[in-house]
């Protein structure tokens, strides 16, 4: 299995990454970095946005366009146009930031929090408290609370085929099982989605048509972890990069895994040795994934 350096784009935090079907595009965020990007990996035309705060995730729109987290709100925004403010789930709560947003099979967008780890100048700042929640905003811009603020950093966001939510607690190192009623907009059950990884620890995550789950291990993980539908661990993919950060699939046939990665934090002689963190990379893969779901507002 090659992975491949698709774009040597060097994002400071490259994250949230989805594939556009219609443009047969790549999409993603540079939280630290200010900025969302956009691939044509047939081209390789790529092209950037700067945002009016930190992006920190963003989804299909089903009438064209995104939503899109930023550091406080979420927003409606089409490429070149005004970041319209749609939602903010947090308004009582100016310490913490936004952090993993995904649009779910029901058509609402689900986005996390957690403390804002990230100082006024893009350098990080420690995290002191699990503070964290994850919030449903609904196509027309009510938020429901979907779990207790226990969370340290909110990460990984993937449903399964009986609408079971998984997610991940980065700072806690686990990723869990919750079960989700649609009519009631409820999370209950959390369990634990497999054994505790000592890969390095939980970021963003994908599943395939098969109903396995690609799970971006950062930190120093230096890998994708692959594990089946009950969250058992199946195997791992060695990235060149020390931070993978997000995945989804893409390219015509959805047999392409595109990785984003970071080097938030990272110190001059160790991006010497390795000048390729923050990278976008690429793995062909015998199995297929799943289209990304659109937001229905």
């Amino acid at each position: 299995m090659t992975v491949e350096l698709v774009l040597d784009v060097r994002n400071i935090v490259g994250e949230s990454i989805i594939w556009s079907v219609s443009e047969q595009a790549l999409y993603w965020v540079d939280i630290v970095g200010g900025a969302i990007h956009r691939l044509d990996p047939q081209s390789g035309g790529h092209t950037s946005w700067e945002t009016p705060e930190l992006p920190t995730s963003i989804g299909l729109r089903g009438r064209g366009g995104f939503i899109v987290g930023l550091r406080r709100r979420v927003v409606l925004w089409y490429p070149g146009g005004p970041f319209e403010t749609f939602a903010v789930p947090e308004p009582d709560l100016p310490r913490n930031r936004l952090n993993e947003g995904v649009v779910a099979p029901d058509g609402a967008f689900w986005v996390g929090t957690m403390q804002d780890n990230i100082a006024a100048d893009g350098s990080p700042q420690p995290i002191t408290a699990h503070c964290g929640a994850i919030y449903r905003i609904a196509p027309d811009g009510a938020v429901t609370r979907l779990t207790g603020a226990d969370f340290g950093i909110t990460n990984t966001m993937v449903w399964t085929d009986d609408f079971g939510f998984i997610t991940a607690d980065t700072l806690r190192n686990a990723l869990y099982r919750y079960d989700y009623d649609d009519g009631l907009q409820t999370l209950t059950n959390r369990q634990p989605f497999g054994p505790e990884l000592r890969l390095g620890l939980p970021d963003g995550s994908t599943r395939d048509a098969a109903g396995k789950v690609y799970n971006a291990r950062v930190a120093g993980g230096a890998a994708i972890a692959l594990l089946g539908a009950d969250g058992t661990p199946e195997a791992s993919i060695a990235m060149p990069c020390s931070s993978p950060t997000s995945c989804t699939f893409g390219g015509a046939d959805f047999r392409t895994l595109y990785v984003t990665s970071a080097r938030f934090g990272m110190g001059d002689a160790e991006l010497a040795k390795t000048p390729q963190e923050g990278g976008l990379w690429s793995i062909r893969m015998a199995g297929a994934g799943r289209p990304s779901f659109e937001f229905a507002g």
